[in-house]
């Protein structure tokens, strides 16, 4: 099998603008960047405003493991399969972090035949959106120092400052510095620290944006810290919110590339799903649901965490309703999650424990696949789960599953056979969407109301979702609470910052731990996007590189041809 990249290179691709042409998309409202991406101008949505709604199908997974379990792949190998099945179909994902490309993880384009296109430029700068967002939370942060430096007008207290700087790479020495050292002339020294950019508080706001106006007053929302009698500080006091804006005027521009087969891809904005929401932006959304019969989106991670907030979060500013979810697993990841193997990143694996057949292992990691589906049908949305196809797999480890998803409520459960055979190897998973879509109406609603208690909400998603038997609040978390209580800020939706590894915060309990509590360290408030975002055990928003980064591996040749890019 060659790598993805290499398939990616091989591409017969369209010209953007027929991509554009067959979605019924006028060239008025195409901006190319170059012959096969281009960005989509607002304006369109009042083009389409009329048109009716198609059906709104998200793509979530189990509780991921290093392995990764194909979900992007399965996302676009779906939207190839209806394609295939002479639907109209647009795929909405997100762009992927240059920390993870470079880091882990490796491109995010999806693999094998089941990818989206022009690879290369969708996995690195795209069309500068993540560096428009990077200059608009550090033009922020300097207008901030700024302003402590020239006298303190707005009466800031520095030890209550929220906001720091972003830089689109895993780097784990900046996540605690001290600025403003060398004189006055340099500002004023404090401690501070760097996020990864798509950890920003800006890039969640251009992924649940509905419009400029609505862009606009989210970054003026933007709360930076507290004044000495303990008022926000916002972007709008600091008056740099317009600047921000104005940085942000075209990364706010859905952009649109395509399949290995030719099929339209809304790309756009790239929050992370354990920090925040983790999902592409509501504009792509809403402009596919209206050109497409059927607009299949991914939510990051598992469905405890992208999905959970696809629902609470992202429905609720977008007023879109889920038809669907597709909910991804790998009979492999199943059984570490039964502890056939153990799995460490960068470390080698066990392929011998990983092939051979271990039922015993996969019926107890099954209990982490009966969760996250049950986690989605507290939402009320019918739930299609595909079994992503490895030759390992055995006949009797496949019907085990199947029948498993059956047993714990899926409304149909098929095996995906997209990396290796593109959208033939997704037909059977398309008809049984599109069954479902057609004769299971959605019953979707949200896990709780917006006028609860913080702290109510978050024992909701943490007991419900996660399966924790309670909560516990550090003393700065309950001083915290008390603030945004007091602030008016109490009647926002949750975003559970936590591990992806695991239903928990601890990423050694895999499968479906029980008898366990989750600790809430900090609740930070993102009033900009919308949500108050507790932060769960060690979680941390800046990642490092591993021994032997990714981008280790990456090179290019005298041609301009890149190598080693996933």
């Amino acid at each position: 099998m060659k790598s993805d990249i290499e398939i990616a290179q091989e591409a017969k691709m369209l010209p953007i603008n027929e991509i554009t042409n067959r979605l019924g998309i006028p060239e008025d409202f195409v901006e190319n960047y170059g012959k096969y991406k281009a960005k989509l101008t607002l304006d369109l949505l009042d083009y389409i405003k009329d048109r009716p709604q198609g059906k709104y199908v998200v793509v979530t997974a189990i509780t991921p493991t290093p392995l990764g379990e194909g979900k992007t792949t399965t996302c676009i190998g779906l939207g190839q399969a209806m394609g295939r099945l002479g639907m109209s179909v647009i795929n909405t994902i997100r762009q992927p972090s240059l920390g993870p490309v470079f880091g882990i993880k490796g491109g995010a384009a999806g693999g094998g035949y089941a990818q989206c296109v022009p690879m290369e430029d969708f996995n690195l700068h795209f069309t500068g959106d993540t560096h428009a967002v990077a200059l608009a939370h550090n033009l922020l942060a300097a207008f901030l120092d700024a302003s402590l430096l020239h006298g303190n007008p707005l009466n800031i207290d520095p030890l209550t400052i929220t906001w720091p700087r972003v830089v689109d790479v895993s780097d784990r020495a900046l996540r605690k510095v001290v600025i403003g050292l060398g004189g006055s002339e340099n500002g004023i020294p404090r401690e501070t620290g760097f996020d990864i950019a798509v950890a920003s508080e800006v890039m969640a706001v251009l992924a649940l944006t509905t419009g400029l106006k609505d862009l606009r007053e989210r970054l003026g929302r933007i709360v930076v810290g507290y004044t000495h009698d303990g008022k926000a500080v916002t972007a709008e006091d600091l008056r740099c919110a317009g600047a921000m804006a104005v940085l942000l005027k075209d990364a706010i521009k859905p952009n649109v590339i395509q399949t290995l087969e030719n099929t339209p891809v809304f790309v756009h904005a790239g929050p992370f799903a354990n920090i925040a929401h983790g999902n592409s932006s509501i504009l792509a959304d809403m402009m596919a649901t209206r050109l497409a019969d059927y607009t299949i989106t991914e939510a990051g991670f598992g469905a405890d965490i992208g999905a959970e907030k696809f629902f609470n979060i992202k429905t609720r500013y977008s007023g879109l309703k889920p038809s669907c979810a597709v909910l991804v697993a790998t009979i492999r990841a199943l059984k570490m999650h039964g502890g056939a193997v153990k799995v460490v990143p960068g470390k080698p694996l066990d392929k011998e424990a990983l092939s051979k057949e271990n039922m015993e292992a996969l019926d107890k990691g099954c209990e982490n696949l009966d969760k996250q589906i049950e986690n989605v049908l507290l939402h009320g949305v019918p739930v299609v789960v595909a079994l992503n196809h490895f030759p390992t797999d055995s006949d009797k480890e496949i019907q085990f599953v199947l029948d498993r998803a059956m047993k714990a409520g899926a409304s149909a459960a098929v095996v995906s056979r997209v990396w290796a055979e593109g959208g033939a190897g997704g037909i059977d998973l398309a008809k049984a969407v599109v069954k479902v879509c057609e004769s299971e109406p959605s019953n979707f609603k949200f896990l709780y109301d917006l006028d609860l208690p913080i702290k109510d909400k978050i024992e909701t998603i943490a007991t419900k979702i996660y399966g924790a038997d309670g909560v516990t609040y550090t003393p700065l978390a309950e001083r915290q609470i008390r603030r945004y209580t007091r602030l008016g800020f109490g009647n926002l939706p949750i975003c559970m910052a936590k591990t992806h590894l695991s239903l928990s915060a601890d990423p050694n309990l895999k499968g479906r731990p029980r008898g366990f509590t989750v600790n809430v360290r900090e609740v930070r408030a993102s009033m900009g996007a919308g949500f108050l975002y507790p932060l769960l055990g060690e979680m941390r928003t800046m990642p490092g590189l591993p021994s032997d980064p990714a981008g280790a591996h990456m090179d290019i040749d005298e041609k301009g041809r890149i190598t080693g890019l996933f």
